[in-house]
């Protein structure tokens, strides 16, 4: 069993379970051998796993029905307004560091994100997205999400601009890098995700391995009181998949 982390064991209740919210988050990768995945770390007062790593991302919004896919919209979104990164193509291409910070002045005034994409003719890329994995919160804690994970590709050209007040710091880390530092703090479902990927030595290993993924298992990890301790069952938690080649540096 894993001991549950302090900030969530305060939402332990135990009446009748709440309806997930649906979210997405995004795992944006960078390099080929060794590759990098980017992580930010929300300051102590954020609702969700305040002073950890985690990756970009949040639950659905209304809007994010617009661009599309309310799921892959709400990845895309989240993404470019915690980090500024702008998953969206136009006719000239893949957006570029000049169009994300046009979307972000729009956005700074008071203009929905799906409305200032359409202002610059630009649609969100959701085809760049690979859904990868599916947890669900445990029944017992009073906040839960229905969250899916992708991956993405730090688009060419673009740099990271972060949220203020909503990101406290920022990193481009290895896996094994993260995974290796006692200090580097995550929540149970980011060190597992971190552990799934963390097998591929390389990019194009890794996104030639969900890319063309047609199923996702959910995952519905399991609390129960041990020890007086609430617990999460690690048999619940999804296998590590088998290594193609070399463990990234």
């Amino acid at each position: 069993m894993s001991q549950l982390p302090p900030g969530l064991a305060g939402q332990v209740h135990d009446g009748p379970p709440v309806k997930p919210l649906p979210a997405a988050t995004v795992l944006l990768i960078r390099g080929s051998e060794p590759w990098e995945v980017l992580m930010l770390r929300r300051p102590g007062g954020a609702d969700f796993a305040p002073g950890a790593n985690v990756f970009p991302g949040g639950s659905v919004h209304a809007d994010d029905r617009l661009l599309g896919d309310p799921l892959r919209g709400a990845a895309v979104r989240e993404l470019f307004e915690e980090l500024g990164i702008l998953l969206a193509r136009g006719a000239r291409g893949f957006a570029d560091e000049a169009d994300a910070e046009r979307i972000r002045l729009r956005v700074a005034h008071g203009v929905s994100f799906p409305t200032a994409l359409k202002e610059a003719h630009l649609e969100p890329a959701l085809e760049e997205l690979h859904y990868f994995s599916r947890w669900v919160t445990p029944e017992q804690l009073r906040r839960r999400f229905d969250t899916r994970f992708y991956l993405a590709r730090l688009p060419e050209g673009q740099e990271i601009h972060p949220q203020p007040g909503e990101v406290e710091a920022w990193s481009w880390v290895t896996a094994a890098g993260a995974l290796g530092d006692p200090h580097f703090t995550m929540v149970l479902a980011t060190r597992r995700v971190l552990e799934m990927v963390a097998v591929d030595a390389t990019a194009e290993s890794l996104l030639g391995r969900y890319r063309s993924r047609r199923r996702v298992a959910v995952t519905r990890p399991v609390l129960r009181v041990f020890g007086g301790r609430f617990e999460i069952v690690t048999e619940t938690l999804p296998a590590i998949p088998r290594a193609r080649g070399r463990r990234p540096r």
